[in-house]
């Protein structure tokens, strides 16, 4: 008889996290994702379902009901009806001549700014009226280039566009200036419909000490007082505009920074070692905190970057600078992109500024770590709130105070390579307590403890809550076994241990497994890839994790290898038992080798195991666990959002584990169902991530399961650590 744990279904736990958005701002309060939304649904009718789209830029209508945003790929801006805002629908897709690049809403029209330009040199946009409920086309304005952001003014009165006529990449290697040089468009509203004829160009040459002839506006915004604020990113500038006239009322230089303790080089290991002196801030996105405060994203472009966020007066006064705070909260939650150590790490690139309650908060977008840093305004220093998981790649941002709601455009689309689609990330604001991250790590010796790719999962022998986790070959120069105590909420990393050979960081190491030797040490499973010169092999280590003994497989399995090798590794009295993760060369279709060690007498065997049937991609194992009578084996497809449809916990009776020798016929065990993860992955209000890779059952008998975030290549980095409760219910 196969049994469920007892846990709350995923509809139940949004209903009521949703249910605790009702409450306004009083304390304790925080921001919880409850909805993603894959824009792929709201294809026009018979579009290919794989056809690539983007949400990039999103805003709401007044009512914040209904969601905008503008998709580039698919040449249009699509809408999401929120009404029910846990379960967001499609709202139909209006197609646009050209491509749109930003979208702002007021009074049930869209106002779009489309690039229509022939080339670099010959930039040309219009900014297109939509009508929401139509779908008409109302209205359409010239514009002076190509236009990026739009903003309108808090009484609607007025439109700014950021005309950048942005550079050719290729060209002098991106170096500007570039001409034509870019401007900023001013226009009149009145009654939802825009005076073309109104249009102020002002003129934003001569301002910035870097190419002063050719500013490359990049982000608006207004404040109450009908200043628009206005960055100039490659130029490292910013620019304070009177709507009414067009005259720049006050401009600065963006500044640099200087970094200490920041990781440099993508080199498979995160580090946080390196310098950086003279960091241009480069910034991105603007939001105006109040009427004499700004706060810009420093995203960096062909120079700079200075991964945080500054606030400055109107005047150019820096009253607050980041440094790298932003990016060790990243790090800590698992989200740092190591792959972009040596360009601009972390990446802020978006922003939004919106009040809950009494409380005004900065919500800061890491395009690179795809997570959402969440600030309260307190007038001075700006304090952490949280941080919140998103899709792959966020790129705008809408608050919605009304409805105590948050949304999100992340614009990456990877559905052509099988990858995570674009998708509209929907959060709550209400009682807390926060439902990620998952599992962080701390700072040690002034520099956060990086982590990412957790790949096995094992618990100690004897302490209740405390679990070890090895992380795979995405950081192959930085090889490690991590001690995590879940006694905690969220589960803390508390020590990073290197698994070295003679001192020095381990090589040629694929860490799919762990299991723990009852004397201090491990023993890890490493995944081989002869074709890179990695071994399929067990390794030994001690509590320091240095590596003691070293078993390759034997010439048996290996005369058959592939490269999907061992998943994970658990002990039985002297023998280890090796999970491989798909069919080798001999093996019958649809099932897969336990293969078993004896670490006295030195035999290898194996018994064979039966995989679920296959939908699209493939099936395989990702660990085993022993617990009691039986060993537990995860099994999932390689399938993510929607197209997934199999991750599974089953178990196998540890009386049918009789390894037969290798090369032979196998006897074929049995297998029992016993969890379905499917409903805890969706329970978080993202889509369904692809890797549970990590299983254990603690020594109070508690079970926890954990994904692998690719090390946040082409992944958006979330990491679940789920807590299924106790095995007894089994």
């Amino acid at each position: 008889m196969t049994r469920k744990y007892r846990l709350m279904s995923a509809g139940t736990a949004l209903a009521a996290l949703f249910a605790a958005t009702a409450a306004q701002a009083d304390g304790g309060h925080v921001f919880n994702r409850i909805a993603s939304f894959p824009v792929n649904t709201n294809l026009p009718e018979g579009a290919d379902p794989a056809t690539e789209t983007s949400s990039e830029i999103i805003h709401a209508t007044g009512d914040g009901m209904k969601l905008v945003y503008s998709d580039s790929p698919l040449g249009g801006i699509g809408i999401v009806d929120i009404s029910d805002p846990a379960n967001p629908a499609p709202g139909g897709f209006i197609p646009l001549e050209g491509e749109p690049t930003s979208v702002i809403v007021k009074d049930g029209n869209a106002f779009v700014g489309v690039n229509t330009s022939e080339s670099y040199t010959n930039p040309s946009g219009v900014l297109k009226t939509v009508d929401i409920a139509s779908g008409a086309v109302v209205g359409e304005c010239a514009l002076s280039g190509q236009p990026d952001s739009v903003a309108i003014s808090k009484d609607g009165a007025f439109l700014a566009i950021a005309i950048e006529n942005e550079r050719d990449e290729d060209l002098d290697d991106g170096v500007i200036p570039q001409m034509p040089a870019g401007t900023l468009d001013i226009l009149k509203v009145s009654g939802g419909a825009v005076d073309c004829d109104s249009k102020i160009s002002a003129d934003l040459t001569g301002l910035a000490g870097i190419a002063p002839e050719d500013p490359e506006p990049e982000f608006v915004d207004f404040n109450d007082a009908g200043e628009i604020a206005v960055t100039l990113q490659e130029n490292n500038h910013i620019a304070i505009v009177s709507a009414a006239t067009g005259a720049v009322l006050s401009h600065f230089s963006a500044g640099t920074v200087d970094l200490e303790s920041v990781d440099t080089a993508e080199e498979g290991a995160l580090t946080f070692d390196g310098t950086l002196s003279g960091v241009r801030r480069e910034p991105d996105a603007v939001q105006w905190l109040d009427n004499d405060r700004l706060v810009i994203a420093n995203e960096g472009d062909y120079e700079g970057g200075s991964r945080g966020f500054t606030i400055f007066s109107k005047s150019g006064e820096v009253l607050y600078e980041s440094g790298l705070s932003f990016e060790y909260e990243v790090a800590m939650a698992g989200h740092y992109p190591e792959s972009r150590s040596g360009n601009k790490g972390a990446e802020p690139e978006g922003m939004e500024v919106g009040t809950f309650g009494d409380d005004t908060y900065i919500f800061l977008l890491s395009e690179r770590g795809s997570v959402i840093g969440v600030y309260r305004d307190t007038g001075a220093e700006p304090e952490f709130v949280q941080l919140l998981p998103t899709a792959l790649a966020p790129e705008g941002a809408v608050a919605i105070p009304g409805r105590n709601l948050l949304a999100v455009a992340n614009e990456a689309d990877l559905g052509p390579d099988g990858g995570v689609r674009s998708h509209v990330t929907i959060y709550a604001y209400g009682e807390g307590p926060a439902r990620y991250p998952m599992i962080v790590s701390g700072m040690e010796n002034g520099r956060p403890i990086g982590w990412g790719a957790l790949s096995g999962l094992a618990a100690d022998r004897e302490k209740p809550g405390i679990l070890y986790a090895v992380n795979d070959s995405f950081y192959a120069m930085q090889p490690t076994i991590f001690t995590i105590d879940a006694n905690e909420t969220p589960a803390r990393i508390v020590k990073a241990t290197r698994v070295t050979r003679e001192g020095q960081a381990a090589q040629l190491l694929d860490l799919e497994g762990i299991a723990a030797d009852g004397e201090g040490g491990f023993w890890l499973a490493s995944e081989g890839r002869t074709d890179r010169l990695i071994p399929h092999a067990l390794y030994h280590v001690d509590a320091d994790g240095e590596i003691a003994d070293y078993v390759p497989f034997p010439p048996e399995l290996l005369a058959v290898e592939k490269r999907f090798g061992s998943e994970g590794v658990t002990m039985i009295g002297d023998t280890l038992w090796v999970a491989i993760q798909r069919e080798w060369a001999d093996d019958p279709a649809g099932q897969v080798k336990l293969v078993a060690y004896d670490t006295k007498t030195k035999e290898w065997g194996a018994v064979a195991y039966p995989l679920e049937p296959k939908g699209e991609g493939w099936v395989g194992l990702s660990e085993i666990t022993l617990h009691g009578d039986h060993v537990y084996i995860v099994e999932r497809d390689n399938r993510i959002g929607e197209a997934a449809k199999l991750k599974k916990l089953f178990r196998v009776s540890v009386s049918e584990l009789k390894p037969a020798p290798l090369g032979g016929d196998l006897p074929l065990v049995s297998k029992e169902e016993v969890h379905d993860f499917i409903p805890d992955l969706k329970a978080t209000g993202g889509y369904v991530v692809d890797k549970v890779e990590g299983f254990a059952i603690d020594a109070a008998g508690n079970a926890f399961a954990v994904t692998d975030n690719d090390g946040i290549d082409d992944s958006n980095g979330e990491t679940l650590f789920l807590r299924l409760g106790a095995m007894d219910t089994m």
